[in-house]
């Protein structure tokens, strides 16, 4: 994002899910654009730290809330907070997201309704809220972060991959919406990332041909550079190949297909 993209947008970012990986990514990327940052997370220690590291790092004021986005009252909270710091956003980037992995009918309903509230609930509550407002104002910018799982169904991260296509959809929709309104919303579709919770899940190689697992800092300048070009897009080159290969030459059978069985080689059972 350039110096005439934080002009037009104004000088506030609020970012959720910003504690770690391509969250914290953002944030240090607005921040070396000069932006302020509201940083959202249910990780208190994580949350202070990076803030404390921005603003040595980059001179800029970091607002920080510790707030469960898995809390019905999230989106309510969140604003209640913005009001009485007197902040308006002007840049959203919604990076929360729950992942619940395995056979969907072995899931705890309390896991389902987790995902289902910080995947679509919590965000879409925001986009309507915060969103809105820039809609309003006449200027800003939304950025949801979705993933190439979204794309097509997946056994093993079925729940997953359909918030995920939640995601990307409402951004292609808003996008249209508000496009003549000042404000321009992306969906970024990320794949693997070496994310804490990623290395974390212990992921297996899916093939030898699988594309390289990016970085949160690739994903984050990928998407800030496409921002206002496009209602959505596949981040990273290997990616992009794989999405063409698979949603272009293929049946969306056989695509779905070989999704679930590259997951059951990440992700093996027993």
């Amino acid at each position: 994002m350039n110096t005439y993209k934080k002009r037009v947008y104004g000088k506030v970012a609020l970012v959720a899910g910003a504690s770690e990986g391509i969250g914290a990514a953002f944030a240090k990327e607005l921040a070396a654009n000069g932006m302020e940052l509201v940083l959202v997370a249910r990780g208190y220690d994580k949350l202070t730290n990076l803030a404390t590291a921005i603003e040595e790092s980059y001179g800029v004021k970091v607002y920080t809330l510790q707030c469960d986005l898995s809390d019905p009252a999230a989106a309510d909270s969140i604003t209640g907070f913005l009001e009485i710091a007197s902040l308006q956003v002007d840049v959203l980037v919604y990076n929360a997201a729950v992942s619940p992995i395995g056979p969907y009918p072995e899931m705890e309903i309390s896991e389902i309704d987790r995902a289902v509230q910080v995947n679509i609930t919590t965000q879409a509550k925001l986009l309507h809220i915060l969103g809105g407002k820039m809609a309003g104002r006449g200027r800003g910018a939304v950025i949801v972060v979705s993933s190439m799982a979204g794309l097509q169904g997946s056994g093993g991260i079925s729940l997953y991959s359909a918030t995920k296509a939640f995601g990307r959809v409402l951004a292609e929709g808003l996008w249209y919406e508000w496009r003549s309104r000042g404000v321009d919303v992306i969906a970024c579709c990320a794949g693997a990332t070496a994310t804490p919770n990623y290395i974390n899940s212990n992921p297996a190689k899916s093939s030898i041909f699988a594309p390289k697992v990016q970085k949160p800092e690739d994903v984050a300048r990928e998407c800030l550079k496409r921002l206002g070009t496009t209602p959505s897009f596949i981040c990273g080159r290997g990616n992009k190949i794989a999405s063409l290969f698979m949603h272009r030459l293929l049946s969306r059978k056989l695509a779905v297909k070989i999704m679930g069985d590259n997951t059951a080689r990440i992700y093996p059972r027993g």
